[in-house]
This record gives C-alpha cells, structure tokens and sequence, in this order.
C-alpha cells in the first residue's frame, strides 16, 4: 500500500528506517494488513507481509458484495459500508479499494469521513468489516434459549 522513510534525528545525525503499509487476502473473503518497521525497504515489506497473513480474518459476505450496510470508526477515522447490486463495483477509495480486492468483495460502496490517514483508514474498514455479522447467526442467537445463552 505505502512505504515511508522515516527519520530518527540523533546527536550523530538522523538515523533512517522504513516503514511498510501492507494488506493481503485470499480473494475467497480472509483479508489482514500489517505495518512493518526496519532498516531497509526489502525488510519492511517481508515483515509487513509476515504479520499480515497472522492477522487475517473472515468476512461474511452474500453474492461477492458484504451482508448489510456499517461504519468502521478509528480515531478520527469512520468508513460507510453498504451492500451493493451485483456488478456495481468497489464504490471506494484508494485505501478501502485496497482492502476490498484483497478480500475478494466485487460490489460495495464506501464513503470516507473525517480524517485521511492511510493508517486510520485501513483501521476504520477493518473495524467495520469485523462488525459484520451472518444473517444466519443473527437469527440463531434471536431464537436461541437463554440457558444457553449463559
């Protein structure tokens, strides 16, 4: 997604490291994103890559589009997600367009709020596709007994 050089000011001079944005997914609905610190680019980006295929998760999805509409919220952050008909697209930025091919969705609008932090915003989604649930466990957990609820 993003490389950037950051700098660490020392009273020898200013020390440079990278810092590696990155997202993967399997395109069948598991995506993760990762940031990787080091030395050198090559590095940043294979521990980035390292830590995103650990931090993957599943998103519930209907038809190549997400199950119902959420807003993701981090920091000043917050990310609309909506449903959309089949062959709409990805109605989305760049950051969440990053996100939403990675997790193989096709047909979904977003709309970014507030702040436009790449970091904040890959947040904010994630924390809005993690929200989602399956109709089918919404209803399973309406009509299941309390006991077993306890």
């Amino acid at each position: 997604m993003a490389i950037n050089r950051v700098a660490k000011v020392t009273k020898g001079g200013k020390r440079l490291s990278f810092s590696a944005l990155v997202v993967v997914g399997d395109g069948q609905g598991r995506v993760g994103w990762s940031l990787g610190k080091a030395n050198e680019v090559a590095d940043a980006i294979r521990k980035g890559l390292t830590q995103a295929r650990k931090a993957m998760f599943k998103v519930p999805m209907r038809d190549k589009t997400i199950t119902h509409e959420t807003i993701g919220e981090y920091g000043a952050s917050r990310i609309l997600l909506k449903p959309a008909a089949p062959g709409t697209g990805v109605i989305a930025g760049g950051t969440v367009r990053a996100v939403c091919d990675a997790a193989g969705i096709k047909d979904i609008l977003s709309k970014s709020i507030g702040s436009n932090n790449l970091i904040n915003v890959i947040r904010a989604t994630v924390t809005g596709l993690q929200g989602l649930e399956r109709p089918e466990e919404v209803i399973a957990l309406r009509h299941a007994p309390v006991e077993e609820l306890l």
